[in-house]
């Protein structure tokens, strides 16, 4: 029980809801099925059909929809504590594919096992719901930023937004992150190109703003990046649970 309770999802869900002992045995049950992934290879294709979820414990992983011409948009990455797959196991195919970024460590969750526990445990349901939720307004937040926001605030309310992601799950704080993303990965869920990405991490990084060097993201004005995006983490919705 010791190793759910500092799980990501946990210390994620955590953030809705105060679990109960008996909603962290099930909770414990969903995480039973192990499997490991080598980064580069799909863990689940778009337009592939009755697939499990999947809880990432730890790793990245991009999702992705490719287009006719081979080019591919980054819808969001997923990080340890996220959900992968949720809503193709609900709609029975799923619309996009899944690619670690490194390799991965995940939970595998049939279909029937995450049914079966949603109904035993309305309160962790409610908190699973949450996090799609919580997903769905992040791709909000990512299509405003590709239509709206000049290149330098797209890129800062970016990083801040992962960076408040993996705070919560105990692995950033404000002074940065961890990030194996490379120049290419921002371009293609930023809308810009690998060029253009460039130019933007040195002016930030000139500004004092924020580095990005060596695998992770340094905040080194963490108040003025938050001016310069704009950014009001309200949408991520994790101040403390709702729900005791």
């Amino acid at each position: 029980m010791a190793d759910i309770k500092e799980s990501p999802l946990t210390r994620k869900l955590q953030a809705f809801v105060a679990l109960s002992e008996e909603e962290l045995r099930v909770l414990e049950r969903l995480h039973l099925r192990r499997r490991s992934f080598t980064a580069g290879r799909d863990l689940v294709h778009q337009g592939q059909s009755d697939q499990a979820a999947y809880i990432l414990a730890d790793g990245w992983v991009c999702s992705y929809k490719l287009q006719p011409n081979g080019t591919r948009q980054i819808v969001d990455f997923q990080i340890p504590g996220d959900f992968l797959g949720l809503r193709s196991v609900l709609l029975r195919t799923s619309d996009h594919s899944f690619e670690p970024i490194t390799d991965i460590l995940v939970a595998e969750v049939l279909a029937d096992d995450l049914l079966e526990a949603l109904e035993r445990t309305p309160r962790l349901a409610s908190a699973i719901l949450w996090a799609a939720s919580r997903d769905e307004a992040m791709v909000v937040e990512h299509l405003v930023g590709v239509a709206r926001r000049a290149a330098e605030a797209r890129m800062a309310h970016f990083l801040l937004e992962v960076g408040a992601r993996m705070t919560l799950v105990g692995l950033g704080d404000k002074g940065g992150f961890a990030c194996p993303l490379t120049q290419y990965h921002l371009a293609d869920a930023l809308g810009l190109s690998s060029v253009h990405v460039n130019r933007v991490l040195r002016r930030l990084r000139e500004s004092g703003l924020v580095t990005f060097r060596d695998g992770r993201v340094t905040f080194g004005d963490y108040d003025k990046l938050v001016d310069l995006a704009e950014f009001d983490p309200a949408y991520l919705d994790q101040t403390g649970p709702l729900l005791k």
